[in-house]
């Protein structure tokens, strides 16, 4: 069996690591946002994409952002990777940022909502939502709303939304939405995901047709060695044992590069995409009537109009 595992470990490995990005489009004059990009397949991102074009990392921590930031700039020789502070807990910081990028960037081509928070025991945002719909969903909504218009302005354009294989174990609870009858923090995590698939659907289906040249996808990057998992002690300790299983960092963001650059993507929107290719969408994550409502609902929260 060791003979046989030392024989098969990079053929194994070459498996794991899944679909890469081939594409080499530029992104000179373009402007990327990649939100929670100071760390695992944001900074990942952020470093690909930093090799093609301008990138602004938009993050909560700005210590952890900026060592992020100065390693990316010194390994690609791209001066123009931009810290800027973003919580996605809180609405007020998510429209500071959104005031503050209109005010200093007349363009946008690329959002890459990454941020996510995974298996947090039950806690709320500032404005009272379950952490993980807040966060992973609540979030990039407004930020999505707020950055919309510029994002038209610029097309060609592109919306990416990291959701996860995750969303297959989903529902969207509308009788319980911030988990305050019965929580699972696992669960809380599928049910975001599934979220970000649906809100993905929705927008897509909204623009298609109306503006041309701008696409919507989602995406799962795969199962990642990254910091996701460190709300759980259990999770940790099995990433660690099986991490030979897990993709990398840079692996994990292949998907996340891919469409944000891959021309044969021009046109397509609405889909869900793992290892570089399109992937199957859970019966829930194409549910219309979910989908419309979720979009309903979440306006609603945020106390936003988006017709």
């Amino acid at each position: 069996v060791p003979v046989f595992l030392f024989v098969a470990a990079p053929y194994i490995r070459r498996y794991v690591a899944g679909g890469r990005c081939k594409s080499t489009a530029r992104l000179e004059g373009k402007v990327v946002i990649i939100t929670g990009a100071n760390t695992g397949i944001g900074k990942e991102t952020a470093r690909g994409l930093a090799q093609r074009g301008k990138v602004i990392i938009a993050c909560r921590d700005i210590a952890k952002a900026e060592a992020a930031a100065s390693e990316i700039r010194a390994e690609t020789g791209n001066q123009q990777v931009i810290v800027k502070k973003l919580d996605l807990a809180d609405t007020k910081s998510i429209r500071e940022f959104a005031e503050k990028f209109l005010a200093e960037e007349k363009e946008l081509h690329i959002l890459i909502n990454n941020a996510g928070v995974m298996l947090c025991a039950y806690s709320k945002t500032a404005d009272g939502f379950e952490m993980h719909l807040g966060v992973n969903h609540l979030g990039h909504f407004l930020l999505t709303f707020l950055l919309l218009e510029r994002l038209k302005q610029s097309a060609p354009a592109r919306i990416i939304n990291v959701s996860s294989l995750a969303h297959h174990g989903g529902r969207i609870r509308f009788h319980d939405l911030h988990g305050e009858k019965s929580y699972n923090c696992g669960l809380a995590y599928c049910h975001s995901k599934l979220a970000n698939v649906l809100f993905t659907r929705e927008l897509a289906r909204r623009l298609q047709g109306k503006f041309q040249e701008f696409t919507v996808n989602a995406l799962h990057p795969g199962s990642v060695y990254s910091e996701l998992v460190r709300h759980s002690f259990v999770m940790t300790w099995l990433w660690k044992i099986f991490s030979f299983f897990l993709k990398t960092p840079c692996e994990g963001a292949q998907t996340s590069i891919y469409c944000a650059v891959a021309e044969e993507l021009d046109s397509v929107t609405g889909q869900y995409f793992s290892d570089c290719r399109p992937a199957y969408v859970s019966p829930r994550g194409r549910d219309d009537a979910t989908a419309k409502k979720l979009w309903s609902v979440s306006c609603e929260l945020l106390g936003i109009q988006w017709d």
